[in-house]
């Protein structure tokens, strides 16, 4: 279960609320980028970039120089992650609405120091964008390390809100002649492109043949 604290109770549309700590594991294991929002000297800054998620931690890394991160190290965050599913269209402009799976975690950031667990940490961050390529590519030399901060966040207090199905309008609306319905809205992968400079003779790896 999902914990249940001021931050992550809903005010509005709590039917759209889920408690299940699965829900929250399938927004994060199948999205791409997130947002961290963190205050830097009095105000707020939100700021997109990969994440990764082992067991009950989530991961971002950037720059060691990303005001971002130094700013959310001992500090309070908050990380979201959003998927847009589809646009849903009413009979009157006021009930358009969207379909979306969305997640936002909230608590102190840290840092990570330990050699193994920033490895770790990198790894997954690798996994979640191009699953296959951390053991295919070169890893990260030590002054790719050094140049490189990871962020740590506990996925404990966290929140989950999901909207489905089609539109929902005033009684007297659905008389109308006007076309109501869903707009689905689907992410794919296209076909990869070679880097040009990219010898003759070398093979697109089986595991981005997968993704095609």
């Amino acid at each position: 279960m999902l914990s249940t604290t001021p931050r992550t109770t809903l005010g509005r549309e709590k039917q759209r609320g889920s408690t299940d700590r699965n829900d929250l594991y399938e927004v994060l294991d199948t999205g791409l980028i997130c947002h961290l929002g963190v205050v830097v000297n009095g105000h707020p800054m939100v700021v997109p970039t990969g994440y990764g998620r082992i067991g009950e931690t989530l991961y971002l890394h950037g720059s060691t120089g990303a005001t971002s991160l130094r700013a959310g190290d001992g500090s309070d965050v908050c990380v979201t992650v959003t998927h847009v599913d589809g646009i849903v269209l009413a009979r009157s402009i006021f009930n358009h609405s969207v379909n979306y799976r969305s997640a936002i975690i909230y608590g102190p950031a840290r840092v990570v120091t330990d050699p193994d667990e920033r490895m770790a940490g990198l790894r997954a961050l690798s996994e979640q964008l191009a699953p296959g390529q951390w053991d295919y590519v070169r890893r990260p030399s030590r002054k790719e390390l050094a140049a490189t901060a990871v962020l740590a966040l506990s996925l404990e207090e966290a929140s989950v809100k999901i909207r489905r199905g089609g539109p929902k309008d005033e009684e007297e609306d659905y008389d109308l002649p006007v076309w109501a319905g869903v707009l689905p809205l689907v992410t794919s992968w296209g076909e990869p492109e070679p880097d040009p400079v990219l010898p003759e003779g070398i093979e697109m790896p089986v595991h981005i043949l997968r993704r095609e």
